[in-house]
C-alpha cells in the first residue's frame, strides 16, 4: 500500500510530461493572439484607407463636376446671348467672353469659341466675309471623308493665342465624335460633351487626348414656326490640364487619379485613358466612380498610395507580442524545468529515506561478517602460534590487511574496485623494495567490497608467506599476478612464485595457517574454490572470484544532478 501510495505521489502532473512541449505551446498561442491581434489592426487599416480613397475621389469628382458645370453655365449665357443677335461678329463676340472671363481662368479649357453652322456651298462667301473682317488666312479645311451637306467651321476662339489659332477654320461636323456629340446637342438643347478626341490646338493626331463640349445656338423663326439651328457655342478641354486643374494635388496625399472615356462597342464598355496623376508609389488599391459631364459618361479611378507591408500600430503589437511570448516561454520552461527538478529530489529523498534501513541492515551485516573474519583469523592465529610476540606479529598483520582493503573500499564510496588496486595495496611493503621483483597486470576488473576483502586477505596471506619462505625472501625470486575475464561474470586471478627456495616436501604435507585462511575462508567468502599448490619452482594460487553488478550488491544511490 505505502509502495502504491509513494508512486502515486511522484507520478508527474501533465506539464512535467512535456517540459518542452508546454512552453513552445504557450509561445505559440501567445503569437496566434499577436498574429489575429495584427490581422484585426491591418484590416481596420485597410477600411480606413478605403474609406480614404472613396472621400478622395468624391472629392476629386466633385471637384470635376464644378468646373464642367461652371464652363457649361458659361456656354448657356453665351448661347442665349447669341441666339438674339442676327449675326455674331468677331468685337462682339470677344467683348462678350473676355467680360464673363475678368479674371482670365477658362475654368480648365482651352477657351470657348464660336462654330457657326454653313451650307457647304456658301463656304466660299463665308470664307471671303471672314478675310475681309480681318482673319485674311481663313480657310474652311475638314477631316478626310468630311462630305456632310453643310459644315461647322471654328469662327472665333478666345483667349486668342497661337494655340487655339490653329483650330480656326476647323470644320468640325467633318470628324464622327465631333459630329456625334453636336448632333446629341441639337437634340437635346444641352451641354453635350464628346468622347476622346484630339484637339486641334495640338497640331498634330499624336497630340495629347482631349474633349469638347457643344452649347447649340438657336434661332426663333419670326413666325413661331420652330427653331433654326445657327450654330454651337463649344469649349476645348486639354484632359490632362483640365484634370490637373479640378482637383487641388495637395489634398491627394500621394494618391493617384485616372480619368477614361467609357466607350460602348457593340454593346461591350471600355474605357480609354485621357489623362492621369500618377500616385507617389503603385499599390494596386483602387476605387473608380463613374462620372457626368455634359452629359457624357467618364470613368474616374483613383489610386491609393502604396503604403508599408505592416503599420507601425502592428509592428508594434507584433514586437510587444513576440517579447510577452518570449517572455512566458522562458517563464514557462523554468517553472516546467524546476518542477521537474523538484519531482526528481522527492522522488531521491523518498528513496533515501526507504533505504536508510536496509543499510542499517546491510552495515550489520558487514560488521558482523567482518567481525566473524576477524574472530576466525584470531582463532587460527591462536592454534598456530608458538609464542606471544609470533602471535601479536601474525595478528597485526592479517588486520592491517583488511584495514588497508577497508580504506579502498572507503575511497570507491563501498562501490566497485580494481583488482590492480587491492593487489597493489597488500604488496605495497614488498615493492618499495627495489630488489623485490614484483610482476602484475590484467584488464580493468571492478569487484565487489566483500570479494575485494576476501582477495586482499588472499594476497596478504600469500606476499606474507612468499616473503618468510618464498620468493620474496631472495633476491632472485619473482612473484607473478596475472588476472583476466573467465566468463561474463567470473574474473580468474593466479599467484605464481619462481626463483625462490626450494619447498620442503615436508612443509608441503603440513597445512599451515594461511593454507587454512585462504582455502578456508576466502574460498567460502568468495564462493569458488580456490586452488593452492607447493609446486618445487615455487606456490602456485588459482582464485576464482564472482564478478558482480553494481545493483547485486549497492545500497546507495547518488543524489541526481
Amino acid at each position: 500500500m505505502e509502495k502504491l501510495l509513494a508512486q502515486k505521489k511522484l507520478t508527474p502532473r501533465w506539464y512535467e510530461r512535456f517540459p518542452r512541449g508546454v512552453p513552445v505551446g504557450i509561445f505559440t498561442l501567445t503569437m496566434a493572439v499577436t498574429v489575429l491581434s495584427v490581422f484585426a489592426i491591418e484590416r481596420a487599416e485597410d477600411q480606413r484607407r478605403i474609406a480614404q480613397i472613396a472621400q478622395v475621389a468624391q472629392e476629386v469628382a466633385s471637384g470635376i463636376e464644378r468646373r464642367s458645370n461652371a464652363n457649361a453655365a458659361y456656354l448657356r449665357s453665351s448661347a442665349a446671348l447669341f441666339a438674339t443677335q442676327q449675326i455674331v461678329e468677331a468685337p462682339l463676340f470677344r467683348t462678350f467672353i473676355r467680360q464673363l472671363h475678368l479674371d482670365g481662368s477658362y475654368v480648365g479649357s482651352d477657351g470657348i469659341g464660336w462654330a457657326m453652322k454653313v451650307r457647304r456651298a456658301d463656304v466660299p462667301t463665308v470664307e471671303a466675309i471672314m478675310r475681309s473682317g480681318g482673319v485674311h488666312d481663313f480657310t474652311v479645311r475638314w477631316a478626310p471623308g468630311g462630305e456632310q451637306a453643310h459644315v461647322v467651321p471654328v469662327m472665333f476662339i478666345e483667349p486668342d493665342s497661337q494655340r487655339n489659332r490653329q483650330a480656326i477654320g476647323f470644320d468640325m461636323f467633318s470628324e464622327s465624335a465631333r459630329r456625334a456629340a453636336m448632333i446629341e446637342a441639337e437634340r437635346t438643347g444641352q451641354p453635350t460633351a464628346t468622347g476622346n478626341v484630339v484637339l486641334q490646338q495640338e497640331g498634330t493626331a499624336t497630340g495629347q487626348p482631349g474633349f469638347l463640349v457643344y452649347m447649340p445656338v438657336f434661332t426663333v423663326a419670326p413666325s413661331g414656326e420652330g427653331r433654326k439651328l445657327r450654330g454651337f457655342v463649344y469649349s476645348p478641354f486639354n484632359a490632362q490640364r483640365f484634370l490637373e486643374s479640378s482637383i487641388d494635388q495637395n489634398h491627394l496625399e500621394g494618391a493617384g487619379v485616372r480619368l477614361f472615356d467609357q466607350v460602348r462597342t457593340g454593346g461591350q464598355a471600355s474605357l480609354k485613358p485621357l489623362a492621369a496623376i500618377d500616385p507617389d508609389d503603385d499599390s494596386g488599391e483602387m476605387v473608380r466612380r463613374p462620372i457626368d459631364i455634359a452629359g457624357h459618361r467618364f470613368m474616374l479611378e483613383i489610386e491609393a498610395p502604396a503604403t508599408p507591408m505592416l503599420s507601425i500600430m502592428s509592428v508594434m503589437t507584433l514586437l510587444f507580442g513576440l517579447l510577452v511570448a518570449t517572455l512566458l516561454l522562458v517563464l514557462a520552461r523554468l517553472l516546467t524545468q524546476q518542477a521537474a527538478e523538484d519531482r526528481i529530489a522527492l522522488a531521491w529523498f523518498e528513496q533515501q529515506s526507504s533505504i536508510r534501513n536496509s543499510l542499517t541492515r546491510e552495515l550489520n551485516h558487514r560488521v558482523k561478517n567482518t567481525l566473524a573474519n576477524v574472530l576466525s583469523i584470531i582463532s587460527l592465529t591462536r592454534r598456530r602460534a608458538t609464542n606471544l610476540g609470533e602471535f601479536a606479529d601474525s595478528l597485526e598483520g592479517r588486520i592491517r590487511a583488511l584495514s588497508a582493503t577497508h580504506d579502498l573500499l572507503t575511497q570507491s564510496d563501498w562501490g566497485t574496485t580494481p583488482v590492480l588496486l587491492v593487489v597493489k595495496a597488500e604488496l605495497a611493503p614488498y615493492a618499495q623494495d627495489q630488489q623485490r621483483h614484483l610482476e602484475m597486470g590484467g584488464p580493468d576488473v571492478e569487484l565487489a567490497p566483500n570479494d575485494a576483502l576476501s582477495l586482499g586477505l588472499a594476497v596478504h596471506e600469500l606476499a606474507t608467506n612468499a616473503a618468510k619462505y618464498g620468493a620474496l625472501s631472495v633476491e632472485s625470486g619473482r612473484v607473478s599476478i596475472r588476472w583476466e575475464m573467465a566468463g561474463d561474470d567470473v574474473a580468474w586471478i593466479e599467484w605464481v612464485e619462481r626463483g625462490g627456495p626450494p619447498i620442503d616436501p615436508e612443509l608441503r604435507r603440513k597445512r599451515g595457517f594461511g593454507t587454512e585462511l585462504i582455502e578456508k575462508i576466502v574460498a567460502h567468502e568468495l564462493r569458488n574454490p580456490v586452488d593452492l599448490r607447493f609446486e618445487p619452482e615455487g606456490v602456485r594460487c588459482t582464485l576464482l572470484i564472482p564478478v558482480r553488478r553494481r545493483g547485486d550488491f549497492a545500497i546507495r544511490q547518488r543524489r541526481p544532478a
